[in-house]
């Protein structure tokens, strides 16, 4: 990722182009081509095996859940999120409840399993981010283990002086950044001897190949320019976590700009975006949340999707049409059908800019059940490889280069991403049969889509068919 290289984003205003008008948002040719598949729960194993579709489908990157030793919840039951009554127990946040710095835990696998899933990423050329949390440990805190402990200076020590103290204003930074959330006490990320034993953990998984991050809770730890907690001398986590500063004689093993490093920086009042945008790319969570009501309503016109909602330029955005925590906790997302999110991925992926990250939803899951069959470590469901993602994951990397051009339905309901005069995504949001009339930057001539194999002319400067319901179309 290059680094401190930010432009302002530029609203422009939308044009409909059901008469035939374009330009309704074009970017400088300047793009990003990568694709993350986020294998949320699936175990080390269960990557491994999957790698080779991961690769043919298209993906750059598959992220997987934290890989470090976690708190055993619930007698070590490997459930999703179980509920009374159900024979098998467990939840899956408990691998973000860390008790050492290790590779390896239950939930997911051990080393051996981690640096397999490795030596199958490098034979497949798929690169590996992983999910890293510093910022607290398990709620039970006297689960941490003695390495940790002892690394950094007596348990006492690892955590901030008010890391104990819950939160009540998170859009108070030093309370952001120095107290309890949800339970999970504060570490002290600011003591050097927590920070070499981190960073230890960390350059081991770089010795094993992985290339990138992704910092859980990022807003929570403190930039230089926020408060200090009393027992910190400086907030200085985020340069030795990207390599910028060693601590104790350790670094970073590998240069951050050869990395891909983002940070879950939830937007909301005083969040200081552009500053950590200084150390890493950003999640883009305003952006996701505006996506998912134009989905929700079958209509473009029902949000704002023509910026990116965000202060940093969308060259260094990790975007999304659904996360994790939209889905599986308060299932903001969960009640979207498989078939809207795929417009949502085709809609960010075929655009210029940002880095879609598609979250793999559980295997067997419904708008009914969202836990589906409910185990840790299984594969999630096919929709990762549905051909519709697959063509426009192929299509974002055909179109490097390219600068975009939205267009959009009179109704809303149909949105053209066009790619220079090179391609286009076709995208019917609604659950009726769309004929349209749309403007492009095609030739005149005749296509046949690569998923549907259904044909479109273009003549005049405009591309006319017909699309079914929540279907999207691939022509290049």
């Amino acid at each position: 990722m290059k680094k401190n290289l930010f432009y302002a984003v530029t609203a422009l205003g939308l044009l409909s182009a059901c008469s035939g008008s374009k330009d309704a948002a074009v970017g400088n040719a300047d793009t990003n081509d990568d694709v993350i598949l986020h294998a949320w729960s699936w175990s080390f194993d269960t990557i491994a095996a999957n790698m080779k579709e991961i690769a043919e489908s298209g993906y750059a990157y598959v992220q997987t859940s934290p890989a470090n030793t976690c708190f055993i919840g619930e007698d070590g039951g490997m459930a999703l999120f179980s509920q009374e009554g159900d024979s098998v127990r467990g939840k899956w946040y408990y691998y973000y409840q860390p008790i050492d710095w290790k590779i390896g835990n239950y939930l997911l696998g051990n080393r051996d399993q981690f640096k397999a899933m490795m030596d199958s990423a490098n034979k497949y050329g798929v690169k590996v981010i992983v999910d890293v949390l510093p910022n607290h440990t398990a709620i039970d805190h006297t689960a941490v283990l003695p390495d940790l402990n002892n690394a950094v200076g007596g348990h006492d020590k690892l955590y901030h002086a008010n890391g104990f103290t819950p939160i009540k204003d998170y859009n108070d930074r030093y309370e952001c950044t120095t107290g309890e959330m949800g339970g999970l006490p504060d570490v002290n990320t600011e003591n050097p001897d927590f920070q070499h034993y981190y960073m230890t953990y960390v350059n081991d998984l770089l010795s094993l190949g992985v290339k990138g991050f992704r910092y859980d809770t990022a807003k929570h730890i403190g930039l230089p320019s926020d408060p200090l907690d009393s027992l910190a001398t400086r907030n200085n986590f985020w340069d030795v976590a990207t390599g910028r500063e060693e601590v104790k004689g350790l670094k970073m093993s590998v240069p951050a700009d050869s990395l891909f490093i983002y940070g879950e920086v939830l937007q909301d009042k005083n969040v200081k975006e552009e500053e950590y945008a200084e150390y890493m790319d950003l999640t883009a969570s305003s952006y996701g949340h505006a996506l998912r009501n134009v989905l929700d309503k079958g209509n473009f016109s029902a949000d704002s999707l023509l910026t990116w909602h965000h202060p940093v330029d969308g060259k260094h955005l990790v975007t999304w049409v659904e996360s994790h925590d939209t889905y599986a906790n308060a299932h903001e997302s969960a009640g979207l059908t498989d078939e809207q999110i795929r417009m949502g991925w085709v809609f960010l992926t075929a655009r210029q800019n940002g880095t879609p990250l598609f979250f793999s939803r559980p295997a067997g899951s419904t708008r009914e059940n969202y836990w589906g069959n409910n185990r840790v470590g299984a594969r999630g469901n096919d929709e990762f490889k549905h051909p519709e993602v697959v063509a426009v994951n192929k299509f974002r990397r055909a179109m490097h280069g390219e600068e975009e051009t939205i267009n959009v339905s009179d109704n809303g309901a149909v949105i053209e991403v066009g790619r220079g005069s090179k391609g286009a995504a076709l995208i019917n949001l609604s659950a009726s049969v769309q004929e349209v009339s749309l403007a492009t930057n095609l030739p005149d001539g005749t296509y046949t889509d690569k998923v549907n194999n259904t044909t479109f002319t273009v003549a005049d400067g405009k591309i006319a068919g017909s699309l079914q319901p929540l279907t999207s179309y691939l022509i290049y």
